[in-house]
């Protein structure tokens, strides 16, 4: 559907008329509405505060009478870049929509709720709660992520929904830490350091736990839902001590997750934070706090979680993904008996409000007891281990096709054994991804690429979900790939998949046909032509549309042939052909918007021990684990990663991704 719908004739705005925060919330009628699927947004509602920059953010439960929910409120400060989502997409910045969101570094905490408009507080509809990526930049209320499709869909197919998506801080604002700002947060009664976004959102998720159900919501049917950075955010809390003691979310989606796995402490996020007051000139942790919050935001930054010794959980090693041998030695059974809870039926979170808790779910994750050693029964039996959806895509290496452009072989082959520190494990990996010093520089950088995909997003999230998988005894873990091509770009890039979900993105306009195919990767610059449809020669390029085959039971042979199909390109043998037409846009479109409703609804999104598709060219369905395997470099990762392990993988990754040296400026 497009970006932006014209508004229906006026109507009376919305309301919801609040008990428990004693105010009247006033939102609008979304611009998607239609008689028959009516949604509602209140936007900017304010859910906690920042007491000052560097402190843990309190809930907000205090209102006037009346609450105008009909704009969108501040964003965290940022680096202002307003072509980013043109140059993501591959569309014309000026066909997409246009959004001068204020920023306000205390003010910024704020939620928009997206409901079917016939919603009432007796309804207990699922609540998919939505935590945007970008890393140091983007917002909940981004048109990229508007919940109105989505929400709209959910009403078609019979299964409503509402939909949350929130601000939190980013950057130093949100993940600054170090030993002295510790020291000094303890000194004002804050607990830990770092992590004030990830708090910002266990924060956001309080607020729609306690006063969702008069908006119609059920708080105990709570799906946690995010991608890139922010799918990240959800696998630490997922490993968090507050996820542990009191679950706020009952099930989570894990979109392309740029993680870190080995999270740092806070004496290795100091030396990093060291090195950013320095580029700013700052001398202490009195002068970060009064520096002007644009030149915090200046600097280019990369930094997340840190492992205070507060936030995850007491037995957290340090790493979010562990195999079965690091599992067995770090998580002994002794830390159990410490863990037990003995009120049944409340507990208070840091406001010291009153939570109900609610027996059918959450109950089970409190309830601790000694397990035996037997390898048949899942191993952390006391920690919540709410069910996941977790995938990427084939080539979100995308991101990084310019800085991976500028290695030479030679300069690749130095720094990776240089990373490995061992000879012979550094040869392993660059035979594996055929990186030797006669590779032609167009193979090399397909290569490159195929590496930095597998190191920082495909492998990460295979072990992740084999991890979520061991943990919850071989249950509760729902795998899929997305491999369809971007309607511009033609390749299934980075963020293809938010395309889809939330069916925001215009599709792009027609552009005469290629003469030649373009001298660089789409990602750099993408050059997007659809033939003309009186073209004879252009449309005999175009496959023919097969037979809708069944999401459920498709051929495997079917699979077979599909699985062959290449999706680095994106792009038929004549590049002035798009790969997506109206067709495959929207089946996929509404194959991800339906699995992940039926996913949000408590009901398997499809087999446990299938891996779902989303392309490419429209192809969506269940697969064997075989497909799977052909559709990632599986083998390769267990004969050159494994050896190596996550955390020089993942070291390997960022550095080819950060690009060669720059070359010395001191001669000419």
């Amino acid at each position: 559907m497009p970006a932006m719908i014209p508004k229906l004739n006026p109507v009376q705005e919305p309301v919801v008329v609040h008990e428990a925060l004693d105010t009247t919330f006033t939102g609008i009628v979304h611009p998607i509405s239609t008689p028959d699927a009516p949604v509602h947004q209140f936007r900017g509602i304010k859910y906690a505060n920042i007491p000052a920059r560097f402190r843990q953010s309190r809930l907000h439960t205090s209102y006037p009478a009346q609450t105008d929910a009909t704009h969108f409120g501040p964003i965290c400060p940022q680096p202002r870049y307003d072509g980013y989502e043109a140059e993501l997409f591959g569309i014309p910045a000026d066909e997409l929509p246009h959004q001068n969101l204020k920023q306000s570094e205390f003010g910024c905490l704020n939620l928009n709720i997206t409901r079917p408009g016939d919603a009432t507080p007796d309804l207990n509809l699922p609540v998919m709660v939505w935590v945007h990526g970008g890393g140091n930049r983007g917002s909940g209320s981004s048109w990229v992520y508007d919940g109105g499709s989505l929400v709209q869909k959910s009403m078609i197919v019979g299964k409503p929904v509402i939909m949350v998506s929130f601000i939190y801080r980013l950057g130093l604002l949100g993940f600054a830490a170090s030993p002295a700002l510790r020291e000094d947060n303890k000194a004002a009664g804050d607990e830990g350091v770092g992590n004030y976004g990830l708090r910002d959102q266990r924060r956001a998720l309080e607020w729609v736990y306690h006063f969702i159900p008069e908006f119609g919501g059920d708080p105990s049917n709570i799906t946690f839902f995010g991608e890139s950075t922010g799918a990240a955010d959800i696998v630490c809390h997922l490993h968090s001590a507050a996820n542990e003691k009191h679950p706020l979310f009952k099930r989570a989606i894990i979109q392309s997750a740029i993680v870190e796995c080995e999270v740092p402490t806070v004496h290795a996020a100091g030396a990093q934070l060291s090195k950013y007051m320095s580029a700013l000139c700052l001398h202490s942790i009195d002068d970060l706090r009064v520096v002007e919050v644009e030149k915090l935001v200046s600097v280019d930054q990369h930094l997340r979680a840190t492992n205070d010794g507060t936030f995850f959980c007491r037995h957290f090693t340090g790493s979010l993904v562990l195999d079965e041998q690091q599992e067995h030695h770090h998580h002994p059974y002794v830390h159990l008996s410490s863990n037990l809870r003995h009120d049944d039926h409340a507990i208070e979170d840091s406001r010291g409000l009153q939570v109900l808790r609610h027996s059918h779910w959450l109950q089970s994750s409190n309830r601790l007891r000694v397990s035996s050693r037997s390898r048949s029964r899942p191993r952390h039996a006391h920690m919540c281990h709410q069910s996941i959806m977790i995938g990427d895509c084939s080539d979100e290496s995308l991101l990084w096709s310019l800085t991976a452009s500028l290695w030479s072989a030679t300069a690749v082959e130095r720094r990776v054994r240089a990373i490995c520190q061992s000879l012979s494990k550094a040869n392993v990996l660059l035979r594996a991804y055929d990186i030797h010093p006669h590779l032609p520089p167009d193979e090399l950088h397909a290569r490159v690429l195929e590496l930095i995909n597998d190191s920082r997003f495909a492998w990460p999230t295979e072990c992740i979900a084999a991890c979520a998988k061991r943990e919850r005894g071989g249950k509760g873990v729902w795998r899929y790939v997305f491999d369809q091509e971007g309607p511009a770009r033609g390749v299934p890039h980075h963020a293809v998949d938010l395309i889809y979900l939330f069916d925001n993105v215009p599709q792009p306009s027609p552009t005469p046909k290629c003469s030649s195919k373009p001298t660089c990767m789409p990602a750099i610059c993408p050059a997007i032509c659809d033939a003309d449809d009186e073209d004879e020669d252009a449309m005999r390029l175009i496959p023919k549309r097969v037979e809708e085959p069944s999401d459920s039971d498709d051929a495997e042979a079917s699979s077979s042939s599909d699985s062959d199909v290449s999706t680095d390109s994106g792009y038929f043998e004549d590049w002035g052909v798009p790969a997506v037409d109206t067709y495959a846009y929207t089946r996929v479109r509404d194959a991800v918007q339906e699995r992940w409703i039926t996913f949000a609804y408590g009901e398997s999104p499809w087999r446990e021990d299938k891996v779902y598709v989303f392309g490419p060219e429209g192809e969506v369905g269940e697969r064997s684990m075989s497909i799977f395997q052909g559709r990632r470099r599986t083998q390769l990762w267990k004969e050159a990663l494994e050896p190596l392990g996550m955390p020089i993988v993942q070291k390997v990754g960022t550095e080819l991704c950060n690009g060669p040296p720059l070359p010395s400026c001191g001669r000419f």
